[in-house]
């Protein structure tokens, strides 16, 4: 009999380690699987496998729809970011039918994905709560080190509010540089 969630994951490996992109001298989206996986078994190790999965997935073949093919504005960037969540979700879907997944579970994935029934749903929190902390302990130092002090206190505040206390409480125990951990600090304390 197949593993089908051992499948899955081969296929979602796959499918990532095309990213031409690199980090740490790895495919930049398989990384970031493997991250975003470790936060969520890290804050609900009996996760379902449904959730499991979808942390697997959540970015899947990002590199295929850059930024750059959307106007460089406000608008542009929210419908860049609507249309890869539909695409990772189409993509995951497609992959899942493909391993012998059923429906149900297909359409759960999917869910996990688009955040369909945030923040009721604790799955989807503590997805959620993954992300923010993938971007928190890999992304946000290097976006400081790239941006002003006032957008990244923003996105530190955008990334609280949707954060779990047991998502913040683990973000308060990275490890983070002076100039982050006062970037933080500011953004917590307005």
């Amino acid at each position: 009999m197949i593993d089908n969630f051992a499948a899955a994951i081969r296929r979602f490996d796959e499918e990532n380690s095309r990213d031409p992109n690199r980090e740490d001298g790895q495919p930049r989206e398989l990384l970031y699987a493997q991250r975003l996986n470790a936060w969520v078994l890290r804050l609900a190790p009996a996760a379902s496998e449904p959730l499991r999965l979808a942390a697997r997935c959540q970015h899947i073949c990002r590199w295929e729809s850059p930024r750059e093919n959307y106007p460089m504005t406000k608008p542009g960037y929210l419908k860049w970011r609507a249309d890869l969540k539909k695409f990772h979700a189409e993509k995951s879907g497609a992959i899942l039918r493909e391993v012998g997944y059923h429906d149900d579970t297909i359409r759960r994935v999917q869910d996990l994905n688009l955040k369909k029934h945030f923040p009721a749903d604790a799955e989807c929190c503590v997805l959620e709560d993954a992300l923010c902390l993938v971007f928190l302990e890999f992304q946000f130092a290097p976006l400081v080190a790239k941006s002003d002090d006032e957008k990244m206190i923003n996105a530190v505040r955008k990334s609280w509010a949707k954060m779990t206390a047991a998502g913040r409480a683990a973000a308060l125990k990275l490890n983070f540089g002076e100039r982050e951990r006062k970037l933080v600090g500011q953004a917590l304390a307005g």
